[in-house]
């Protein structure tokens, strides 16, 4: 994540200024980074996740949400917008806020050029320091490949890599699987796409 912002912000004065922000931002102890638009694939993505996703558990105690909804990790003192975030049993949110979950089970990034070490190594342990965090899947936008990991008991987890287009991720916490060609369809390798880039907003 990129630092250097000069002026600090309360959680509170992040969050009212989210509300009226033309993009948004995360938060990280008291710093805020613009989110640059992503591109036309990783929206393919998040679309055919949350679709697919959104089937699967409608029976269920589990649910998905995406794009404006915010996650806030205590421990860690960040506010972000990850791709897609499921929580199973009632939704736990930020004091006085209704679009900040702070109890995902699991989480989901569609990686970029510029995001995709940092939600594979700090990301992904800001997130293990969530008490109700199990499980993590990060998808490449420029090719196959798929990162799974679960929570098997304290400090254990579980890796599988996904790389071919018959595959299906079977995921571990929520009743749900989701073939690699419905996570991939209409998505194009070969396109030109535009970054998702992290910048700091406050001068």
């Amino acid at each position: 994540m990129h630092k250097h912002a000069l002026k600090h912000l309360t959680p509170e004065e992040y969050l009212a200024m989210e509300e009226t922000a033309e993009y948004r931002s995360d938060y990280y102890k008291g710093e805020v980074f613009a989110l640059a638009g992503g591109s036309i694939n990783h929206n393919r993505i998040i679309r055919n996740l949350a679709t697919k996703l959104d089937h699967a558990l409608s029976n269920t105690k589990c649910e998905a949400f995406i794009n404006d909804i915010k996650i806030w990790i205590k421990a860690k003192e960040l506010f972000t917008y990850p791709d897609v975030v499921i929580v199973c049993g009632k939704v736990e949110f930020y004091p006085d806020r209704d679009d900040t979950i702070t109890n995902p089970i699991l989480i989901i990034e569609v990686l970029s050029e510029s995001t995709k070490n940092y939600d594979r190594t700090e990301k992904f342990e800001f997130y293990r320091s969530i008490p109700t965090f199990q499980e993590y899947v990060l998808v490449d936008q420029y090719r196959v490949h798929i990162d799974h990991y679960y929570l098997e008991s304290k400090g254990k987890w579980i890796y599988t890599e996904y790389t071919d287009m018959k595959d299906v991720l079977k995921f571990n916490k929520i009743p749900a699987q989701v073939s690699l060609q419905d996570i991939y369809k209409k998505v194009e390798f070969n396109a030109e796409e535009k970054d998702v880039t992290l910048k700091p907003s406050i001068a």
